[in-house]
């Protein structure tokens, strides 16, 4: 009996498994805990606010710089999804849940809180932060509309890349800072923030396994990682060499139920990793490389890789080389080069030759069509080729989207092979129907545009089409990740302030474009981008039948050297009537919109207005002076100043105003 009371006097010790240690530098002085969000918020000597997953102790979800004195005091507030701060110098700073951003920060100054920190308490209810110093101070939550910035940023750094999750409905994106957001389809809020991801190097590419829960990501540092997805923990890490060759991208693909990780990059190989569920080591290593990919692949660096289930994958250099290789047997099917210039120069120092983007017409390629198009790719000076694969691979048909020669930096395909989306390095997408091209051999003609309209101020690095919803998928180095229509309506930019419903056009942005195209030079239609001369079938600005309009207006004009005032109306009515048809085809685009019909004189080269001029002798007479009327003083200026107008007018000998009256001296 004396045994057993004494067992339960002395504390028991809690089983290791029992427990999680989190390992912070310096220690920690305060913590928070929400059960709601699952979220640990940890605050103390080093001055950094740390996020934690309270079953992942080994690296935080994300950190908060900002304070300049140890953290004492940190709580979460669910219910304003925000995370109050104090730190020992009495400064207060709240901080935002979804974007980590700091809203607001109130300095000891400005609270009048003064005397070493005692102790803090937020109050829910009354939405209060009380605060005990020498006194006791309450410093109330005044929560107020944030306005919209002009400029919303997805991502503090240039965006390498994004991706759609169909699982889970999340949008996927990385920057070059190395860090992941998880963003929300349906309303564009930010779900979760992975940072650090492949340490000071920067991610190049991304995608998932097949099932959706796991996250591919490759790095310049010559690694592939894979991620839980639900809670952003490493669990493996994928290297193929020991110098670190940065990889350039990757694909997960499904051969004969075996599943397989493809990345390709500056080493000039094809690395295979597979996926085996059963193998729990943290490192894995590639399958040796094929036998052709050693003795005939690739002399430059893989810039792209694409697949097409079941055995076709192909992948691009940079000296402009395609390589389609059979995955099941590791043999190369076919190797395609790129078109030669025909002015008969030498162009090995000349333009970039490079290939870096690839898309397969799976329609066509899984049938074995011998006749039509089976693959698509970018090239030099801003190209698009059409490439036959099977019976004597070759060309089918090489046009340009862009007007400016602008760099395609991104396609993507329709899944019936109906529809190509191409994006250039100028922030254009381009849509051009392709159901019938290239079906029954080489073209010469570019597809029929369907629209064309401008998504970002830099370069588009890469698109994805959301069929089942008709959503466009875009990414930018300009630092931001959009949703646009299939047609090109605006719905918003990952980041903003107001969320959107992305099955409600009605809270779109649309008509409304984002502040720095509608600010940008290139959106203007007097930019040599949109001026130049663009090749049969090509759509990049204005309608070909706009050109031909001005240019018989100017063939009109330049043959009456003296053109009446009288046809100034109607060539202006004509110019509207061809603007109103491009409207109709292309609703809610911005560029016709700027652009106003306008009858410009310099324009359509009419004789100089000095040369029209005749100088007359005026005999200089003075006026007769008046007393003023001292009893309008006291009255509305507005009917003074109109009837002085109406005066001149008078005195003019004329009925009304001319338009010209503003520029007349007063009488």
């Amino acid at each position: 009996m004396g045994k057993s009371s004494a067992s339960l006097a002395l504390p028991q010790r809690r089983a290791e498994c029992g427990h999680t240690v989190f390992c912070i530098h310096k220690g920690v002085k305060t913590f928070s805990f929400c059960r709601r969000k699952n979220l640990l918020v940890t605050g103390g000597v080093d001055r950094i606010i740390r996020f934690w997953n309270p079953y992942l102790p080994g690296k935080p979800t994300g950190m908060l710089r900002g304070h300049m004195a140890p953290v004492m005091y940190v709580h979460i507030s669910s219910e304003e999804s925000k995370v109050f701060s104090m730190s020992a110098d009495n400064t207060v700073k709240i901080w935002d849940l979804e974007t980590h951003g700091c809203c607001f920060t109130a300095s000891s100054k400005a609270s009048g809180i003064k005397g070493e920190l005692a102790a803090c308490l937020y109050l829910s209810g009354p939405r209060a932060l009380c605060v005990a110093t020498d006194a006791l101070a309450f410093l109330h939550l005044k929560v107020g509309s944030v306005p919209e910035p002009h400029l919303v940023r997805s991502h503090q750094e240039p965006v390498v890349c994004c991706r759609y999750n169909p699982a889970f409905r999340h949008v996927v994106s990385c920057c070059e800072a190395s860090v992941v957001k998880v963003w929300d389809f349906e309303t564009g809020r930010q779900v979760s923030e992975f940072i650090g991801t492949h340490g000071n190097a920067g991610i190049t590419c991304l995608t998932f396994d097949s099932s959706g829960r796991r996250l591919v990501t490759g790095g310049r540092d010559g690694c592939l990682k894979i991620w839980s997805y639900n809670n952003g923990h490493c669990l493996h890490t994928l290297q193929h060499d020991e110098n670190q060759s940065e990889v350039c991208d990757c694909t997960y693909m499904e051969v004969n139920q075996n599943r397989c990780v493809i990345a390709v990059g500056w080493d000039r190989r094809i690395n295979v990793y597979f996926d085996i569920p059963c193998d729990f080591h943290h490192f894995w290593k590639p399958q040796p490389h094929w036998q052709d990919d050693l003795n005939h692949g690739h002399k430059e660096d893989i810039l792209c890789v694409a697949q097409c289930p079941p055995f076709l994958l192909a992948t691009s250099s940079y000296d402009g080389e395609i390589i389609v290789w059979n995955v099941i047997s590791g043999h190369m099917y076919c190797k395609l080069n790129p078109p030669s210039p025909m002015d008969g120069q030498d162009h090995r120092e000349g333009p970039d030759r490079s290939v870096s983007q690839l898309a397969f017409l799976k329609t066509r390629a899984t049938k074995l069509d011998s006749a039509s198009a089976s693959l698509i790719s970018n090239g030099p000076r801003g190209s698009v080729t059409f490439w036959k694969l099977f019976s004597e691979a070759g060309l089918i048909a090489n046009f340009t989207p862009s007007r400016g020669k602008a760099q395609v930096s991104s396609i993507v395909v329709t899944s019936e092979d109906t529809l190509i989306y191409l994006a250039d390095h100028q922030g254009f997408v381009h849509v051009y129907d392709i159901q019938e091209y290239g079906l029954q051999g080489p073209e010469l003609q570019a597809p029929n545009t369907v629209t064309s309209w401008r998504a970002h101020v830099g370069m588009v690095t890469s698109l994805e089409l959301i069929e089942g919803d008709g959503i466009l998928l875009s990414s930018s180095l300009d630092c931001t990740v959009s949703l646009w229509s299939k047609d090109g309506a605006y719905i918003g930019t990952f980041g903003q302030n107001h969320p959107w419903d992305v099955f409600t056009p009605a809270s779109w942005s649309h008509p409304r474009v984002p502040f720095e195209i509608l600010t940008d030079p290139q959106s203007m239609p007097t930019h040599l981008v949109l001026e130049t001369d663009a090749p049969d079938g090509c759509s990049g600005g204005w309608p070909e039948q706009d050109n031909v309009m001005e240019k018989k207006v100017l063939s009109e004009t330049e043959k009456a050297p003296n053109p009446p005032p009288s046809e100034g109306p109607i060539v202006e009515a004509e110019v509207k009537e061809d603007k109103s048809q491009w409207s109709a085809f292309c609703p809610g685009r911005l560029l016709p919109a700027v652009r106003k019909p306008r009858w410009k004189m310099p324009e359509l080269k009419w004789p100089s207005i000095y040369q029209a001029l005749q100088c007359h002798e005026v005999a200089r007479v003075s006026a007769l002076g008046e007393k003023p009327d001292l009893s309008i003083i006291g009255s509305d200026m507005f009917n003074i100043s109109f009837r002085s107008q109406e005066r001149g007018a008078e005195l003019l000998g004329r009925k009304e105003l001319s338009p010209w009256s503003s520029f007349l001296p007063e009488c």
